[in-house]
Parts: structure tokens; sequence; C-alpha cells
């Protein structure tokens, strides 16, 4: 289905493709993805069609556009839960767990009903079972100007003790 996007036609999307993303083909994924970026010029300042933007292009594997396209929404409507939820989604899935709980912090407070703040509740559940596993990516805070350092010192001793023998 081929939405027909004209300034006097209402905007028409195609079925929503990740109800099941096992069965979406990158051709009907890449047509919906065209229809939204077409759908975006015309509403630039929609949050929705951001937020739906950004999950198609998380569908495609294509994480940096997905990430442009979900803070753009919540940019855009800061108090819209589902771009704040699909932010959060995103780091999680890309195991930044850390900015993911805060970003899921965010989305329990912008939950206006107990669906939302469920959803959000499940992902924080499953975000801190992940911490508390270990599985996710460690982040780089510390310098490593000593343990150089220290390889380079062992590195020197070696080649000494074996040019001495």
């Amino acid at each position: 289905m081929t939405a027909e996007l004209t300034p006097t036609a209402p905007l028409r999307l195609p079925p929503v493709p990740w109800r099941d993303p096992y069965t979406v083909s990158p051709a009907k994924l890449a047509e919906y993805i065209r229809t939204l970026e077409l759908a975006c010029e015309q509403n630039p300042r929609s949050a929705d069609l951001r937020t739906c933007l950004g999950m198609a292009h998380a569908m495609n594997y294509d994480v940096y556009k997905s990430m442009d396209a979900l803070q753009l929404a919540v940019q855009l409507e800061p108090d819209h839960f589902f771009a704040q939820l699909k932010v959060s989604e995103l780091y999680y899935r890309l195991r930044a767990l850390i900015r993911a709980e805060q970003e899921t912090l965010k989305a329990m407070d912008l939950a206006t009903n107990s669906w939302e703040l469920n959803l959000a509740r499940k992902q924080l559940q499953e975000i801190r079972k992940l911490m508390r596993e270990g599985t996710q990516k460690p982040e780089w805070t510390k310098p490593l100007k000593t343990p150089a350092l220290v390889l380079l010192a062992m590195t020197l001793i070696l080649c000494l003790a074996v040019y001495w023998k």
C-alpha cells in the first residue's frame, strides 16, 4: 500500500510494520521509511511521526538515524511519553544501561496512565536486571595513563632481563 501525499489529501500511512517485525520485508520497510520521511517533511513539528520514523530506522538496524529521529521527537515535544520511552529503549538495546535507566525514569515521570507506567516499569526492571548481571558496556571514565606506563615498564624489564642473559 503506497501512501499518496498531496497538500489536499490527508496523511495515510501503510499498516504499521513493527506489529510483527520478523515478517516485514526489507523493501516494505524501506517504503515505509520513505513514507515517514516525506510525512516528517510535511509535518516537521510532529513528535508522533518522528517517533515512528525512529522506530522504523531501528527496525532497519540504522541506529544513528533512529537516535536522531527519536531525540528530535523528544526535543519537539518534551512531554511525549512514547518518544521518551523509545529513546530509552534504544539505549537499552544498545546496552548503554546507565543512560537507558536515566531515560526510562524520565519516561516514567511522563506516564499519564497505568498502562504507560507499566510499560516503563517493565523496561526499568529489565534494565536493572541486566545491570545486576553485568551485561552492559563499560563507561570509559578512567584515564589509561597509569596502566600504559605499567605495561611499558614491564616490557622494559622483560627486554632487559632477556638482554642480560
